[in-house]
C-alpha cells in the first residue's frame, strides 16, 4: 500500500517534468546581438583586437587566426530549424559548399534529425550554448552547464561532440571588452576554440536579400572572411534567397568556402562518443521527442477540461437556482404531512468519542421515532455508553464487527417502522432534521431521501477546506442531480430510505467500499426517485488530518468506482429505471472520476506558464478560473445560508487541498485498474462536534 500511495506522486511529477523539460528546450531567446553596453578593453591583449576572428585560449597565451585569403567560411548561428536548415543546406549541397553550423543545445534536442542531416552531408558544428544567455552575466556553474548539456545534445542527435563555440551576443573579435573577455578565456580552460566573425549579414533584420548578400562579400582580397548568417528565428527565407546567389557569386571572383577547422588546416573539431556519453544524449533527446509529442495531447486535454469544468459550473448554477425556486415557492409542497413513525439506524464502530452526542441529538423528538444503535463489535465501550444514557427510545443492539453494510442492514431488520433513516455514529441532527428529511415521502414515487451533510468542526484551515467542499461541491452537486432526477449518492450521515424500496434494491450491500452510493445506484435502478432535503441538516466530523482524509477520501473514491462498475449495465436500462443510468452515470463518470483525474493539468500549465511564458497572462488567466470557482462558493453558501467568510480560505484549498483530492482520485484509479483491494480504514475521532440547539448553533456534550 505505502508504494500504491506514492504512484500518483509519481505520476504527476513525471507530467510535470515533462512540461518542465518541454519549456526548457522551448525556451525563446532574443536576436543574436549584444544585449550588454561595451565597456573598458584596456584589460583584453592588443593582438586579440586587432588579430583575426578565430580565437585559441586553450593555452596560457592566447592565439589568434585569420582565415586564408580568397577564402569565405559560411556560419549560422541560432539553429538547427526544422523548416530553414534543411533548405539552407540543400542550397549549401546544390553548391558544393561546406559551412559551420553554430548550434542551439535547444534546438539540436528538438530537431536531432537535423543534426544527423547536417553532419553526415560533411557540415562543421560547434557549440551556440544550450539556452543561447549573454554568458557576461552568468556564473561559470551556468556556462558549464550550457555547454555540458549542448555536448549532450549533440551526443545524442549525432553521437560526435565538438571543440568549436560561438558565444551569443558577441559577434566580433575586436568588440571583446572588459566583460566578455574573461568569459573567452574561461572558454579556453574548457578546451573550446572561439570562433567570432569578420562580417556581419544582419539577416536577422531582414534588409532584403541584396543587402544580405553586399554584407556578406568580404571587403578585402588580402584575407578571407567568416560571415555570420542564421538559419533559425524566424523567417529565413532571405538568407536562403541570399546564399544562392552569394555563393555562385563569390565562385565567379575565385573564393572557395570552407569550414573554421580547414580554413586553418586543423584537424575536425568532431570527436567521436560513446558509452555513458552517448546513453545519456539519446537519453535527453528521447525524452525531448516524448515531450514535444506529449504535451500538445496535453494541451488538447486541457482545452477540454477547461471547457468541461466551465460547462460543470454552469450546468451546476442553473439548476441550482432552479432548484431553490422550485423548493422555495410558496406553492410547493411534497404532499400531506408525513407522521408515521420513524427508525433511526446508528451503526457505530469504536465510536466513544462521539456516540453520546450523536444519539442525545435524537432525542427528545416531536416525530415518533425509535433509534437503534447496531454496535459493531466495538472494542471501546461504545455500546456501553449508549446503554448508560438509559434512553427509553434507544435499543442497542450488538453484534460481531462485520463492517458498515452489514451493521445497517441489522439495524434494519430490528427496525418497526416502514420510513427508516440512517446516520453515522460521527453525526449529530438538529431539532428538524428527522422531519424534514421524511417530508417528500408524501410523495409514493421517492423511495429515498439525501439530506444536507455540513462539516461540523470547521475551526482549522483543513475544516474550512472540507466545509467548503461539502457546501460548494457536494450540496451544490446534489441539487443539480435532484433537477435531473438522477441522484447518485444518498450520504451515509444523513438519509431516509422507504423500507420496501430497500427490498428492492437489495438492502445494502458489502460489495463496494461506498454502501451509501451502491444502494442509490440501486434505487435508481429498481424505479424509485430519490430527492435533496436541503434544510434537513446534520453536522458530521471530518478528518482533522491530511492522512485521515486521504484515507476517507481514498475509500470514497474507489468506492464510487466499484458502484460504477457494479451498475455499469444501467445504461441499457429502459423506462424510469434507465434515466440514471442514461443521465447520471455518465455526468457521474465525467464529473467526479475523468474531469477531476484530469484537472492538475490546469495547475500543471499554470506552472509552466510562470516559468516560460507571460507570467502575469498565466497568473490572470489563473485568477480567472479561480474567480468562477468563488462565483459558484458564493451562491452555494448563500443558498446553504451559510456565511461567506470561511471562503477566504478558497484560495488555499486550490492551491493546497485540491492537489490531495487528485493525487487521492489518482490513486483509486490505479487501485482499480490494477485490481488492488482496498479495505475499509478506521477514522480517528474527536468527538468536537455536539448537539445542535438550532440551525445553526451547536453545543458541546461530553461523553
Amino acid at each position: 500500500m505505502p508504494r500504491l500511495r506514492l504512484t500518483p506522486v509519481v505520476v504527476l511529477v513525471a507530467f510535470l517534468c515533462v512540461l518542465l523539460l518541454e519549456g526548457y528546450v522551448h525556451g525563446e531567446f532574443a536576436a543574436d546581438h549584444r544585449v550588454h553596453p561595451p565597456v573598458a578593453y584596456d584589460r583584453v591583449p592588443a593582438k586579440v583586437l586587432e588579430g583575426g576572428p578565430i580565437l585559441d585560449t586553450t593555452h596560457a597565451r592566447p592565439h589568434h587566426h585569420r582565415i586564408p585569403a580568397k577564402t569565405v567560411v559560411l556560419t549560422f548561428d541560432d539553429g538547427p530549424d526544422p523548416v530553414w536548415t534543411p533548405k539552407v543546406l540543400a542550397v549549401l549541397e546544390k553548391h558544393g559548399v561546406h559551412a559551420t553550423f553554430f548550434v542551439v543545445g535547444q534546438m539540436a534536442a528538438r530537431n536531432p534529425g537535423v543534426v544527423r542531416d547536417l553532419v553526415d552531408s560533411g557540415q562543421e558544428i560547434g557549440v551556440h550554448t544550450f539556452s543561447h544567455p549573454d554568458l557576461v552575466y552568468q556564473s561559470k556553474e551556468r556556462i558549464d552547464r550550457e555547454l555540458a548539456q549542448t555536448q549532450v545534445a549533440l551526443a545524442g542527435a549525432a553521437g560526435i561532440r565538438t571543440s568549436l563555440f560561438r558565444p551569443p551576443y558577441s559577434s566580433f573579435a575586436d568588440a571583446l571588452d572588459n566583460l566578455s573577455w574573461p568569459v573567452v578565456e574561461y572558454l579556453g580552460t574548457k578546451g573550446y576554440i572561439t570562433a567570432f566573425n569578420d562580417t556581419d549579414s544582419l539577416d536577422w533584420q531582414r534588409p532584403g536579400v541584396e543587402a544580405i548578400v553586399e554584407r556578406a562579400t568580404p571587403k578585402s582580397d588580402d584575407h578571407g572572411a567568416v560571415v555570420l548568417l542564421h538559419d533559425s528565428g524566424g523567417d529565413r527565407s532571405q538568407t536562403v534567397a541570399a546564399l544562392d546567389v552569394l555563393i555562385p557569386q563569390l565562385k565567379d571572383q575565385g573564393y572557395r568556402f570552407t569550414t573554421v577547422a580547414e580554413a586553418l588546416g586543423a584537424e575536425s573539431v568532431h570527436h567521436g562518443v560513446t558509452g555513458l556519453e552517448r546513453w545519456r544524449g539519446l537519453a535527453l533527446v528521447g525524452a525531448v521527442t516524448i515531450s514535444d509529442a506529449l504535451v500538445p495531447a496535453l494541451v488538447v486535454l486541457l482545452v477540454l477540461v477547461g471547457i468541461a469544468m466551465f460547462t460543470r459550473f454552469a450546468t451546476m448554477l442553473v439548476l441550482a437556482r432552479r432548484h431553490a425556486r422550485q423548493r422555495n415557492s410558496p406553492g410547493f409542497t411534497w404532499g400531506p404531512a408525513v407522521t408515521e413513525p420513524v427508525s433511526i439506524i446508528v451503526p457505530a464502530y469504536n465510536e466513544r468519542e462521539c456516540i453520546a452526542n450523536t444519539v442525545l441529538s435524537l432525542a427528545p423528538r416531536e416525530h415518533p421515532l425509535e433509534i437503534i444503535v447496531v454496535d459493531d463489535g466495538s472494542t471501546d465501550g461504545t455500546a456501553d455508553i449508549v446503554e448508560a444514557l438509559g434512553l427509553p427510545s434507544v435499543t442497542v443492539v450488538r453484534q460481531e464487527n462485520a463492517g458498515k453494510a452489514a451493521a445497517l442492514n441489522t439495524g434494519i431488520s430490528w427496525a418497526s417502522h416502514q420510513i427508516i433513516v440512517m446516520m453515522d455514529g460521527d453525526t449529530v441532527f438538529e431539532p428538524t432534521t428527522v422531519g424534514e428529511l421524511i417530508k417528500p415521502f408524501a410523495d409514493a414515487r421517492i423511495g429515498a431521501v439525501a439530506g444536507n451533510a455540513k462539516v461540523g468542526n470547521r475551526d482549522t484551515m483543513i475544516g474550512r477546506w472540507q466545509h467548503i467542499e461539502y457546501v460548494m461541491g457536494f450540496n451544490l452537486d446534489r441539487r443539480m442531480y435532484d433537477v435531473l432526477r438522477c441522484m447518485p449518492c444518498i450520504p451515509g450521515a444523513v438519509g431516509a430510505f422507504r423500507r420496501s424500496a430497500l427490498r428492492d434494491a437489495g438492502l445494502m450491500s458489502d460489495d463496494t467500499l461506498a454502501e451509501d452510493t451502491d444502494v442509490t445506484m440501486a434505487l435508481h435502478r429498481a424505479g424509485w426517485d430519490v430527492v435533496y432535503a436541503e434544510h434537513a441538516r446534520a453536522w458530521t466530523e471530518a478528518p482533522g488530518t491530511l492522512s485521515q482524509l486521504w484515507r476517507q477520501r481514498y475509500r470514497w473514491s474507489y468506492g464510487t468506482m466499484q458502484a460504477m462498475w457494479k451498475h455499469r449495465r444501467a445504461v441499457f436500462d429502459r423506462g424510469h429505471s434507465g434515466r440514471f443510468g442514461r443521465v447520471g452515470l455518465p455526468l457521474v463518470a465525467v464529473f467526479q472520476v475523468l474531469m477531476p483525474l484530469f484537472a492538475p493539468l490546469i495547475d500543471i500549465f499554470t506552472l509552466y506558464g510562470l516559468l516560460f511564458q507571460d507570467p502575469l497572462r498565466t497568473a490572470l488567466i489563473w485568477c480567472g478560473v479561480l474567480g468562477v470557482q468563488a462565483a459558484c462558493a458564493v451562491y452555494a453558501f448563500r443558498l446553504d445560508g451559510e456565511k461567506l467568510r470561511p471562503l477566504w480560505a478558497l484560495p488555499l484549498q486550490q492551491l493546497c487541498y485540491r492537489q490531495v483530492m487528485y493525487l487521492v482520485l489518482l490513486q483509486s484509479c490505479l487501485t482499480a485498474v490494477t485490481g488492488g483491494r482496498l479495505y475499509w480504514h478506521k477514522l480517528r475521532r474527536t468527538g468536537e462536534v455536539g448537539v445542535p440547539a438550532g440551525p445553526s448553533s451547536r453545543h458541546k456534550v461530553s461523553a
